[in-house]
Protein backbone atom coordinates (compact mmCIF):
# COMPACT_ATOMS: atom_id res chain seq x y z
CA UNK A 1 0.00 0.00 0.00
CA UNK A 2 2.70 2.38 0.85
CA UNK A 3 4.08 1.79 -2.44
CA UNK A 4 0.84 2.29 -4.55
CA UNK A 5 0.88 5.36 -2.23
CA UNK A 6 4.36 6.40 -3.66
CA UNK A 7 3.52 6.38 -7.18
CA UNK A 8 0.55 8.53 -6.49
CA UNK A 9 2.10 11.08 -5.02
CA UNK A 10 4.35 10.92 -7.81
CA UNK A 11 2.11 11.31 -10.07
CA UNK A 12 0.37 14.30 -8.50
CA UNK A 13 3.21 16.16 -8.06
CA UNK A 14 3.72 15.50 -11.55
CA UNK A 15 0.55 17.06 -12.23
CA UNK A 16 1.07 19.96 -9.78
CA UNK A 17 4.71 21.14 -11.67
CA UNK A 18 3.08 20.94 -14.97
CA UNK A 19 0.27 22.46 -14.22
CA UNK A 20 2.53 25.42 -12.75
CA UNK A 21 5.05 25.44 -15.46
CA UNK A 22 1.85 25.48 -18.13
CA UNK A 23 0.24 28.29 -16.27
CA UNK A 24 3.53 30.15 -15.13
CA UNK A 25 4.55 29.86 -19.09
CA UNK A 26 0.91 31.30 -19.98
CA UNK A 27 1.19 34.66 -17.50
CA UNK A 28 4.77 35.21 -17.76
CA UNK A 29 6.23 34.22 -21.09
CA UNK A 30 2.91 34.21 -23.36
CA UNK A 31 0.63 36.84 -21.76
CA UNK A 32 2.37 39.49 -24.47
CA UNK A 33 1.56 37.85 -27.47
CA UNK A 34 -2.03 36.23 -26.44
CA UNK A 35 -3.01 39.92 -25.52
CA UNK A 36 -2.03 40.99 -28.73
CA UNK A 37 -3.85 38.27 -30.79
CA UNK A 38 -6.93 40.14 -32.60
CA UNK A 39 -8.59 36.40 -32.32
CA UNK A 40 -8.34 37.38 -28.48
CA UNK A 41 -11.59 39.22 -27.39
CA UNK A 42 -11.25 39.29 -24.13
CA UNK A 43 -8.44 41.96 -24.52
CA UNK A 44 -10.43 43.86 -26.41
CA UNK A 45 -13.54 43.62 -23.98
CA UNK A 46 -11.05 44.69 -20.89
CA UNK A 47 -10.05 47.33 -23.04
CA UNK A 48 -13.54 48.62 -22.99
CA UNK A 49 -13.46 49.04 -19.40
CA UNK A 50 -10.57 51.20 -18.76
CA UNK A 51 -9.90 54.78 -19.23
CA UNK A 52 -7.21 54.55 -22.14
CA UNK A 53 -4.33 56.51 -22.16
CA UNK A 54 -3.93 60.07 -24.67
CA UNK A 55 -2.17 59.62 -28.47
CA UNK A 56 -0.09 62.88 -27.94
CA UNK A 57 1.83 64.30 -31.15
CA UNK A 58 3.58 67.43 -30.49
CA UNK A 59 2.40 67.82 -27.06
CA UNK A 60 -0.90 68.09 -28.73
CA UNK A 61 -3.75 64.57 -27.18
CA UNK A 62 -5.30 63.96 -30.60
CA UNK A 63 -7.24 61.32 -28.74
CA UNK A 64 -8.98 61.38 -25.45
CA UNK A 65 -10.92 58.71 -23.41
CA UNK A 66 -14.31 60.99 -21.78
CA UNK A 67 -16.48 59.06 -19.41
CA UNK A 68 -19.96 57.86 -20.98
CA UNK A 69 -23.17 57.67 -19.38
CA UNK A 70 -23.64 53.67 -20.88
CA UNK A 71 -22.57 50.65 -19.72
CA UNK A 72 -19.44 51.26 -21.79
CA UNK A 73 -17.90 53.73 -18.90
CA UNK A 74 -15.57 55.36 -21.54
CA UNK A 75 -15.72 56.84 -24.71
CA UNK A 76 -12.88 57.75 -27.32
CA UNK A 77 -12.81 61.51 -28.73
CA UNK A 78 -10.51 62.95 -31.60
CA UNK A 79 -9.23 65.87 -31.90
CA UNK A 80 -9.34 66.86 -35.74
CA UNK A 81 -10.38 64.09 -36.52
CA UNK A 82 -9.81 63.79 -40.36
CA UNK A 83 -6.38 65.39 -39.80
CA UNK A 84 -5.46 62.53 -37.92
CA UNK A 85 -7.48 59.66 -39.09
CA UNK A 86 -4.74 58.10 -40.94
CA UNK A 87 -2.66 57.14 -38.16
CA UNK A 88 -5.42 56.94 -34.76
CA UNK A 89 -7.79 54.81 -36.60
CA UNK A 90 -10.86 54.77 -33.96
CA UNK A 91 -12.20 52.09 -31.27
CA UNK A 92 -15.50 51.29 -30.29
CA UNK A 93 -16.88 48.84 -28.46
CA UNK A 94 -20.31 48.92 -30.55
CA UNK A 95 -18.76 47.66 -33.18
CA UNK A 96 -16.07 45.47 -31.49
CA UNK A 97 -13.70 47.31 -33.50
CA UNK A 98 -10.67 49.08 -33.27
CA UNK A 99 -8.13 50.03 -35.98
CA UNK A 100 -4.70 52.15 -36.55
CA UNK A 101 -2.51 52.82 -33.27
CA UNK A 102 -5.65 52.17 -31.55
CA UNK A 103 -5.10 48.37 -32.14
CA UNK A 104 -1.14 48.46 -32.39
CA UNK A 105 -1.00 50.19 -29.66
CA UNK A 106 -3.75 48.62 -27.62
CA UNK A 107 -1.57 46.93 -24.53
CA UNK A 108 -0.12 49.99 -24.31
CA UNK A 109 -3.21 52.61 -24.45
CA UNK A 110 -5.09 49.77 -22.09
CA UNK A 111 -2.42 49.49 -19.57
CA UNK A 112 -1.89 45.92 -20.24
CA UNK A 113 1.23 46.04 -21.83
CA UNK A 114 4.19 44.89 -19.47
CA UNK A 115 6.09 47.95 -19.84
CA UNK A 116 3.05 49.07 -17.15
CA UNK A 117 3.39 46.10 -14.89
CA UNK A 118 4.55 48.72 -11.87
CA UNK A 119 1.79 51.25 -12.78
CA UNK A 120 -0.51 48.27 -12.72
CA UNK A 121 0.51 47.04 -9.11
CA UNK A 122 0.30 50.85 -8.20
CA UNK A 123 -2.93 51.49 -9.22
CA UNK A 124 -4.15 47.99 -6.99
CA UNK A 125 -2.41 48.76 -3.91
CA UNK A 126 -3.63 52.25 -3.95
CA UNK A 127 -6.97 51.39 -5.00
CA UNK A 128 -7.37 53.58 -8.16
CA UNK A 129 -9.33 52.70 -11.11
CA UNK A 130 -7.42 50.96 -13.91
CA UNK A 131 -6.08 53.21 -16.20
CA UNK A 132 -3.72 52.95 -19.47
CA UNK A 133 -0.49 54.69 -20.83
CA UNK A 134 -0.18 57.17 -22.74
CA UNK A 135 2.34 57.39 -26.27
CA UNK A 136 3.64 60.57 -27.18
CA UNK A 137 4.55 60.12 -31.45
CA UNK A 138 6.84 61.12 -33.73
CA UNK A 139 4.81 63.06 -35.78
CA UNK A 140 5.17 67.04 -36.39
CA UNK A 141 1.28 68.49 -35.93
CA UNK A 142 2.49 71.46 -38.45
CA UNK A 143 3.58 68.63 -40.76
CA UNK A 144 0.73 66.82 -40.98
CA UNK A 145 -1.58 70.12 -41.59
CA UNK A 146 0.53 71.17 -44.33
CA UNK A 147 0.30 67.64 -45.76
CA UNK A 148 -3.73 68.03 -45.23
CA UNK A 149 -4.34 71.19 -46.49
CA UNK A 150 -2.12 70.81 -49.08
CA UNK A 151 -4.20 67.66 -50.31
CA UNK A 152 -7.60 68.68 -49.43
CA UNK A 153 -7.68 72.46 -50.60
CA UNK A 154 -6.99 71.05 -53.93
CA UNK A 155 -9.24 68.28 -53.60
CA UNK A 156 -6.52 65.43 -54.35
CA UNK A 157 -7.16 61.94 -53.36
CA UNK A 158 -3.81 59.75 -52.41
CA UNK A 159 -1.23 60.21 -49.63
CA UNK A 160 1.68 62.08 -47.83
CA UNK A 161 4.70 60.39 -45.87
CA UNK A 162 7.62 63.20 -44.37
CA UNK A 163 10.48 61.16 -42.83
CA UNK A 164 13.46 62.24 -40.52
CA UNK A 165 16.17 60.89 -42.89
CA UNK A 166 18.36 60.33 -39.84
CA UNK A 167 16.37 58.86 -37.56
CA UNK A 168 13.14 56.78 -39.91
CA UNK A 169 10.94 59.11 -37.86
CA UNK A 170 8.20 59.62 -39.44
CA UNK A 171 6.60 63.45 -39.41
CA UNK A 172 3.88 63.14 -41.21
CA UNK A 173 1.34 60.44 -42.58
CA UNK A 174 -1.66 61.16 -44.55
CA UNK A 175 -4.16 59.42 -46.84
CA UNK A 176 -6.98 61.23 -48.22
CA UNK A 177 -9.86 61.43 -48.31
CA UNK A 178 -9.57 60.46 -44.62
CA UNK A 179 -12.91 60.22 -42.20
CA UNK A 180 -14.17 61.37 -38.97
CA UNK A 181 -13.40 59.22 -36.39
CA UNK A 182 -15.52 60.68 -33.88
CA UNK A 183 -18.89 59.67 -35.43
CA UNK A 184 -17.10 55.90 -35.50
CA UNK A 185 -16.66 56.25 -32.13
CA UNK A 186 -19.82 56.90 -30.60
CA UNK A 187 -21.91 54.08 -28.99
CA UNK A 188 -25.16 54.84 -30.52
CA UNK A 189 -25.41 51.35 -32.71
CA UNK A 190 -27.89 52.40 -35.22
CA UNK A 191 -25.70 55.77 -36.28
CA UNK A 192 -22.39 54.27 -35.65
CA UNK A 193 -23.68 51.24 -38.13
CA UNK A 194 -25.00 53.32 -40.81
CA UNK A 195 -21.89 55.50 -40.66
CA UNK A 196 -19.56 52.61 -41.02
CA UNK A 197 -21.55 51.40 -43.61
CA UNK A 198 -21.56 54.49 -45.68
CA UNK A 199 -18.09 54.73 -45.72
CA UNK A 200 -17.46 51.06 -46.74
CA UNK A 201 -19.64 51.81 -49.32
CA UNK A 202 -17.78 54.97 -50.71
CA UNK A 203 -16.04 54.49 -53.78
CA UNK A 204 -13.14 56.64 -52.69
CA UNK A 205 -12.06 53.78 -49.75
CA UNK A 206 -11.58 56.37 -47.23
CA UNK A 207 -11.28 53.56 -44.84
CA UNK A 208 -7.65 52.54 -46.43
CA UNK A 209 -4.41 53.83 -45.08
CA UNK A 210 -3.03 55.11 -48.50
CA UNK A 211 0.47 55.34 -47.02
CA UNK A 212 1.56 52.31 -46.21
CA UNK A 213 -1.17 49.59 -47.85
CA UNK A 214 -4.31 49.44 -49.90
CA UNK A 215 -3.86 48.93 -53.68
CA UNK A 216 -0.37 49.61 -54.08
CA UNK A 217 0.77 52.18 -56.91
CA UNK A 218 3.17 51.97 -59.86
CA UNK A 219 5.93 54.43 -58.40
CA UNK A 220 7.02 55.62 -61.88
CA UNK A 221 10.20 57.69 -62.35
CA UNK A 222 10.73 57.85 -58.75
CA UNK A 223 11.59 54.17 -59.29
CA UNK A 224 14.54 55.60 -61.80
CA UNK A 225 16.19 56.21 -58.24
CA UNK A 226 16.81 52.83 -57.65
CA UNK A 227 17.79 51.83 -61.40
CA UNK A 228 20.53 54.18 -61.14
CA UNK A 229 21.49 53.35 -57.60
CA UNK A 230 21.76 49.60 -58.97
CA UNK A 231 23.92 50.79 -61.98
CA UNK A 232 26.37 52.91 -60.24
CA UNK A 233 26.51 50.56 -57.04
CA UNK A 234 27.58 47.89 -59.93
CA UNK A 235 31.18 49.76 -60.57
CA UNK A 236 30.15 49.94 -64.37
CA UNK A 237 28.53 53.19 -64.04
CA UNK A 238 29.12 56.56 -62.85
CA UNK A 239 26.96 59.29 -62.92
CA UNK A 240 28.56 60.58 -65.95
CA UNK A 241 28.41 57.86 -67.66
CA UNK A 242 26.38 58.05 -71.06
CA UNK A 243 23.78 55.90 -72.60
CA UNK A 244 22.33 55.90 -76.52
CA UNK A 245 19.92 58.79 -76.75
CA UNK A 246 17.17 57.82 -79.03
CA UNK A 247 13.74 59.26 -78.62
CA UNK A 248 11.85 55.99 -78.60
CA UNK A 249 13.15 52.38 -77.61
CA UNK A 250 11.55 49.02 -78.87
CA UNK A 251 11.15 47.17 -76.24
CA UNK A 252 13.36 43.40 -76.48
CA UNK A 253 10.89 40.88 -78.02
CA UNK A 254 7.78 42.87 -78.23
CA UNK A 255 6.08 45.57 -80.56
CA UNK A 256 5.82 48.10 -77.49
CA UNK A 257 7.49 51.31 -77.97
CA UNK A 258 9.11 53.91 -74.79
CA UNK A 259 9.16 57.35 -75.05
CA UNK A 260 10.22 60.49 -73.17
CA UNK A 261 7.76 61.99 -71.75
CA UNK A 262 8.51 65.14 -73.89
CA UNK A 263 8.08 62.51 -77.24
CA UNK A 264 11.87 63.72 -78.12
CA UNK A 265 15.33 63.00 -76.99
CA UNK A 266 16.83 63.45 -73.58
CA UNK A 267 18.14 66.60 -74.10
CA UNK A 268 20.13 67.34 -76.99
CA UNK A 269 23.09 64.80 -78.25
CA UNK A 270 23.45 61.34 -79.49
CA UNK A 271 24.26 60.59 -75.62
CA UNK A 272 22.88 61.15 -72.38
CA UNK A 273 24.31 60.97 -68.98
CA UNK A 274 22.98 59.34 -65.84
CA UNK A 275 23.03 62.28 -64.21
CA UNK A 276 20.79 64.01 -67.18
CA UNK A 277 19.11 61.37 -67.32
CA UNK A 278 17.44 61.72 -63.50
CA UNK A 279 17.74 65.66 -63.76
CA UNK A 280 15.53 65.62 -66.48
CA UNK A 281 13.27 62.39 -65.98
CA UNK A 282 13.80 60.53 -69.15
CA UNK A 283 12.36 56.79 -69.69
CA UNK A 284 14.59 55.65 -72.74
CA UNK A 285 17.67 56.27 -71.31
CA UNK A 286 16.61 54.36 -67.91
CA UNK A 287 14.94 51.23 -69.79
CA UNK A 288 18.04 50.54 -71.90
CA UNK A 289 19.71 50.59 -68.89
CA UNK A 290 17.63 48.13 -67.28
CA UNK A 291 17.72 45.56 -69.50
CA UNK A 292 21.71 46.07 -69.49
CA UNK A 293 21.59 45.26 -65.04
CA UNK A 294 19.01 42.59 -65.94
CA UNK A 295 16.33 42.69 -63.09
CA UNK A 296 18.25 40.27 -60.55
CA UNK A 297 20.14 43.37 -59.81
CA UNK A 298 17.48 46.00 -59.57
CA UNK A 299 15.49 43.59 -57.59
CA UNK A 300 18.55 43.48 -55.31
CA UNK A 301 18.88 47.66 -55.22
CA UNK A 302 15.37 47.73 -54.33
CA UNK A 303 15.45 45.22 -51.45
CA UNK A 304 18.03 47.29 -50.12
CA UNK A 305 15.71 50.23 -49.59
CA UNK A 306 13.00 48.05 -48.44
CA UNK A 307 11.01 46.43 -51.15
CA UNK A 308 9.23 43.04 -50.44
CA UNK A 309 9.39 43.76 -47.13
CA UNK A 310 6.87 44.76 -44.43
CA UNK A 311 7.32 47.33 -41.70
CA UNK A 312 5.80 48.15 -38.47
CA UNK A 313 5.54 51.45 -37.53
CA UNK A 314 4.16 50.00 -35.23
CA UNK A 315 1.02 49.95 -37.95
CA UNK A 316 2.48 47.67 -40.41
CA UNK A 317 3.02 48.31 -44.12
CA UNK A 318 2.13 46.54 -47.20
CA UNK A 319 5.31 45.11 -48.84
CA UNK A 320 6.26 46.97 -51.66
CA UNK A 321 6.81 44.72 -54.60
CA UNK A 322 9.73 43.77 -57.27
CA UNK A 323 9.09 40.29 -58.64
CA UNK A 324 10.90 38.27 -60.50
CA UNK A 325 10.34 39.06 -64.07
CA UNK A 326 9.64 36.91 -67.14
CA UNK A 327 11.93 39.21 -69.57
CA UNK A 328 13.75 41.92 -70.55
CA UNK A 329 10.76 43.68 -72.20
CA UNK A 330 9.23 43.60 -68.69
CA UNK A 331 12.64 45.08 -66.81
CA UNK A 332 13.42 47.38 -69.57
CA UNK A 333 9.51 49.14 -67.71
CA UNK A 334 11.13 48.89 -64.42
CA UNK A 335 13.71 50.61 -65.45
CA UNK A 336 11.57 53.68 -64.71
CA UNK A 337 8.72 52.47 -62.51
CA UNK A 338 6.00 50.93 -64.48
CA UNK A 339 5.64 47.17 -65.89
CA UNK A 340 4.82 44.94 -62.52
CA UNK A 341 6.77 47.27 -59.52
CA UNK A 342 4.63 48.46 -57.23
CA UNK A 343 4.68 50.50 -53.93
CA UNK A 344 3.30 52.24 -50.94
CA UNK A 345 4.00 56.24 -50.30
CA UNK A 346 6.17 54.96 -47.08
CA UNK A 347 8.72 53.03 -49.51
CA UNK A 348 9.46 55.86 -51.58
CA UNK A 349 9.50 58.12 -48.90
CA UNK A 350 12.32 55.77 -47.46
CA UNK A 351 13.64 55.43 -50.90
CA UNK A 352 14.38 59.42 -50.65
CA UNK A 353 15.55 58.95 -47.03
CA UNK A 354 18.19 56.63 -47.59
CA UNK A 355 20.09 58.83 -50.12
CA UNK A 356 19.38 61.85 -48.19
CA UNK A 357 21.55 59.64 -45.00
CA UNK A 358 24.06 59.00 -47.33
CA UNK A 359 22.79 55.85 -48.52
CA UNK A 360 21.91 54.68 -45.10
CA UNK A 361 18.43 53.29 -44.48
CA UNK A 362 16.63 53.53 -41.47
CA UNK A 363 13.76 51.75 -40.04
CA UNK A 364 10.41 54.08 -40.24
CA UNK A 365 8.98 54.42 -36.87
CA UNK A 366 5.97 56.48 -35.93
CA UNK A 367 6.10 56.40 -31.70
CA UNK A 368 9.06 58.12 -29.31
CA UNK A 369 7.76 57.21 -25.90
CA UNK A 370 4.97 55.13 -23.75
CA UNK A 371 4.02 57.53 -20.98
CA UNK A 372 2.76 56.12 -17.32
CA UNK A 373 -0.45 57.87 -16.20
CA UNK A 374 1.86 59.12 -13.35
CA UNK A 375 3.55 60.32 -16.20
CA UNK A 376 6.79 58.45 -15.79
CA UNK A 377 8.25 57.59 -19.08
CA UNK A 378 7.59 53.51 -19.61
CA UNK A 379 8.96 52.85 -22.90
CA UNK A 380 11.10 54.96 -25.43
CA UNK A 381 12.14 54.14 -28.89
CA UNK A 382 15.06 54.58 -30.54
CA UNK A 383 16.23 54.89 -34.02
CA UNK A 384 17.38 51.45 -35.95
CA UNK A 385 19.10 50.64 -39.32
CA UNK A 386 17.27 49.01 -41.72
CA UNK A 387 20.80 48.38 -43.64
CA UNK A 388 23.30 50.11 -46.07
CA UNK A 389 21.93 51.01 -49.38
CA UNK A 390 24.52 52.77 -50.78
CA UNK A 391 28.01 54.09 -50.55
CA UNK A 392 28.19 57.57 -49.20
CA UNK A 393 29.44 58.94 -51.91
CA UNK A 394 27.30 57.81 -54.66
CA UNK A 395 24.38 58.93 -52.38
CA UNK A 396 26.04 61.91 -53.24
CA UNK A 397 25.91 61.67 -56.48
CA UNK A 398 22.20 60.94 -56.59
CA UNK A 399 21.42 63.92 -54.74
CA UNK A 400 23.63 65.92 -57.20
CA UNK A 401 21.43 64.97 -59.88
CA UNK A 402 17.53 65.25 -57.55
CA UNK A 403 19.26 68.53 -56.54
CA UNK A 404 19.42 69.76 -60.30
CA UNK A 405 16.41 68.56 -61.17
CA UNK A 406 14.74 70.84 -58.99
CA UNK A 407 16.62 73.71 -60.00
CA UNK A 408 16.70 73.22 -64.19
CA UNK A 409 14.75 69.86 -64.83
CA UNK A 410 12.12 68.26 -64.44
CA UNK A 411 10.80 69.19 -60.51
CA UNK A 412 10.81 72.63 -60.57
CA UNK A 413 7.74 73.08 -58.60
CA UNK A 414 9.60 71.69 -55.32
CA UNK A 415 11.56 75.20 -55.25
CA UNK A 416 11.98 76.62 -51.68
CA UNK A 417 13.46 80.13 -51.66
CA UNK A 418 16.60 80.15 -49.54
CA UNK A 419 16.52 76.21 -49.36
CA UNK A 420 18.34 73.75 -51.74
CA UNK A 421 16.04 70.75 -52.03
CA UNK A 422 16.57 67.60 -54.01
CA UNK A 423 14.26 65.89 -55.80
CA UNK A 424 13.01 63.32 -58.08
CA UNK A 425 9.29 63.75 -60.08
CA UNK A 426 7.39 60.07 -61.19
CA UNK A 427 4.19 60.25 -64.17
CA UNK A 428 2.89 56.62 -63.78
CA UNK A 429 1.23 55.48 -66.39
CA UNK A 430 -2.60 52.83 -65.48
CA UNK A 431 -3.93 50.00 -66.64
CA UNK A 432 -6.61 50.57 -68.98
CA UNK A 433 -5.44 54.41 -70.23
CA UNK A 434 -6.59 55.49 -67.34
CA UNK A 435 -5.47 58.94 -65.47
CA UNK A 436 -2.23 59.16 -64.74
CA UNK A 437 -0.64 58.56 -61.03
CA UNK A 438 1.35 61.09 -59.86
CA UNK A 439 4.47 61.51 -57.86
CA UNK A 440 7.31 63.60 -56.13
CA UNK A 441 9.71 62.46 -53.69
CA UNK A 442 12.57 64.52 -52.25
CA UNK A 443 14.40 65.82 -49.09
CA UNK A 444 16.04 68.96 -48.15
CA UNK A 445 17.98 70.82 -47.23
CA UNK A 446 19.92 69.18 -49.83
CA UNK A 447 23.31 69.46 -48.33
CA UNK A 448 21.88 68.81 -44.26
CA UNK A 449 18.73 66.55 -44.84
CA UNK A 450 16.31 67.17 -41.79
CA UNK A 451 12.86 65.87 -43.93
CA UNK A 452 12.11 63.28 -46.87
CA UNK A 453 8.69 63.07 -48.52
CA UNK A 454 7.01 61.01 -50.97
CA UNK A 455 3.68 62.82 -52.26
CA UNK A 456 1.31 60.70 -54.49
CA UNK A 457 -1.82 61.82 -56.19
CA UNK A 458 -4.13 59.36 -57.81
CA UNK A 459 -6.34 60.12 -60.88
CA UNK A 460 -3.90 62.69 -62.21
CA UNK A 461 -5.31 65.53 -59.61
CA UNK A 462 -8.45 65.36 -61.51
CA UNK A 463 -6.60 66.61 -65.13
CA UNK A 464 -6.70 63.19 -66.74
CA UNK A 465 -3.56 62.69 -68.09
CA UNK A 466 -2.46 66.01 -68.51
CA UNK A 467 -0.97 66.75 -65.03
CA UNK A 468 2.52 65.19 -64.26
CA UNK A 469 4.29 64.70 -61.10
CA UNK A 470 5.82 68.46 -61.24
CA UNK A 471 2.63 70.20 -61.60
CA UNK A 472 0.55 67.99 -58.85
CA UNK A 473 2.79 66.42 -56.56
CA UNK A 474 5.69 68.59 -56.06
CA UNK A 475 4.09 71.84 -54.61
CA UNK A 476 2.28 69.31 -51.90
CA UNK A 477 6.12 67.66 -51.19
CA UNK A 478 6.95 71.66 -51.09
CA UNK A 479 4.48 72.72 -48.49
CA UNK A 480 5.15 69.46 -46.24
CA UNK A 481 8.98 70.64 -46.90
CA UNK A 482 8.52 74.26 -45.63
CA UNK A 483 6.14 73.41 -42.32
CA UNK A 484 8.93 70.99 -41.06
CA UNK A 485 11.69 73.73 -41.70
CA UNK A 486 9.98 76.39 -40.53
CA UNK A 487 9.54 78.70 -43.73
Amino acid sequence: MTKELRRLSIVVLFMFLSLFVATSWIQVVSAASLNENPLNRRTLYDSFEVQRGSIIAGGQEIATSTASNDIYAWQRQYASPELWSTVTGYMNPVLQSVTGLEQAMNQELSGQAASAFFQRIDQIISGQDPRGSSIELSLDPAAQQAAYDAMTSRGYTGAVVAIEPSTGRILAMLSTPGYDTNQLAVHDSDAVNATYDALEADALEPLQNRAIAGDLYPPGSTFKLITVSAAIASGDYTMDSKLPNPASYELPGSSHVVRNATGGTCGSGDEVTLHDAIRLSCNVPMAELAVELGDDAIRAAAEKYGFNQSFTTPLPSTASSYPELDDDAQTALTGFGQGQVQATPLQIAMLAAGIANDGLVMNPWMVDDVIGSDLSVQQTFEPSQFGQALDADLADAITDAMTASVQDGAATNARIDGVEVAGKTGTAETPNDGPYTLWFTGFAPADDPQVAVAVVVEDGGGQGQSGSGNTIAAPVAKEVMEAVLGR
